[in-house]
């Protein structure tokens, strides 16, 4: 049975008396401070809206959007028998629970209702945005694997298999928090940075979203084959993953979003 030693880092970052910074907090905010810098440095590229100081606004806003959406859509999505129950756990959002695709929809309601308060052009503005969403997924799943959740499933002749600490089998498992870091994060990253300075893509606004929610969607569907399913759902319909299904309709809708930026200049 083939295993790596998992590393030994501990999740709490920074302790001072009774106020613990855990590596998890931090990645948020290296991603938002990291992402936010980004966004910046590309708006300064293209002077006109919308423009640097729009993105410096909208700050705040993105920080509600994913802290939101992301625990809203864990409640939705993936824990609801539990928290009707017990509904004031949905407010402890201390104890962990957060989805991607809640936090998603929540940054394309802030996006919305940001630019309709602007005047702005949703499409283009939300180009930016999403170039930078892979810093910030880096980070998270760097964090997921620190923290040793969200694990994979058992992988016993995988050479780089690891046993988690959490897990109750204690069995080498793919290290899937990596896997998703890399195509979610840096692959990610580096086909938006490609495409965000190709003037046929900056030219149509939503081509870049596209890419990013085509792209995000079919690594995390890829991924979702080597990560262990949440134990309250198990597998869905035909053995499909909740994040598998969550991520077929971001393919959709970014496809639909490529196809629709390009008629947009075409026509």
């Amino acid at each position: 049975m083939l295993a790596i030693p998992f590393p030994a880092i501990d999740p709490v970052a920074v302790s001072i008396g009774p106020i613990a910074i855990r590596w998890y907090a931090l990645a948020y905010l290296v991603g938002f401070i990291l992402g936010w810098r980004y966004c910046l440095a590309l708006a300064k590229r293209h002077p006109g809206r919308p423009s640097p100081e729009d993105y410096d606004d909208f700050l705040t806003w993105a920080v509600l959007g994913v802290i939101l959406g992301g625990r809203v859509g864990y409640v939705l999505f993936y824990n609801l028998p539990y928290y009707l129950e017990n509904p004031l756990e949905a407010l402890a959002v201390w104890h962990g629970g957060m989805a991607f695709h809640g936090g998603a929809l929540g940054v394309v309601a802030a996006i919305l209702l940001f630019c309709w308060r602007r005047g702005l052009s949703p499409f283009a503005f939300a180009d930016l945005i999403c170039a930078a969403v892979p810093i910030g997924l880096f980070f998270g799943r760097i964090a997921n694997f620190i923290n040793g959740e969200l694990y994979g499933r058992a992988a016993p002749d995988v050479p780089w298999a690891v046993v988690f600490p959490r897990d109750p089998l204690q069995v080498p498992r793919h290290p899937s928090q990596l896997y998703e870091a890399m195509l979610e994060g840096l692959v990610l990253f580096v086909v938006l940075a490609v495409a965000i300075r190709n003037p046929a893509v900056r030219s149509r606004p939503g081509m870049a979203s596209g890419i990013f929610l085509v792209g995000y969607g079919l690594s995390r569907i890829i991924v979702e084959f080597f990560r262990e399913p949440d134990a309250q759902l198990g597998f869905l319909w035909g053995g499909a993953t909740m994040g598998q299904l969550l991520s077929l309709p971001m393919v959709l809708i970014g496809l639909w979003l490529m196809m629709r930026a390009r008629r947009a200049v075409t026509a």
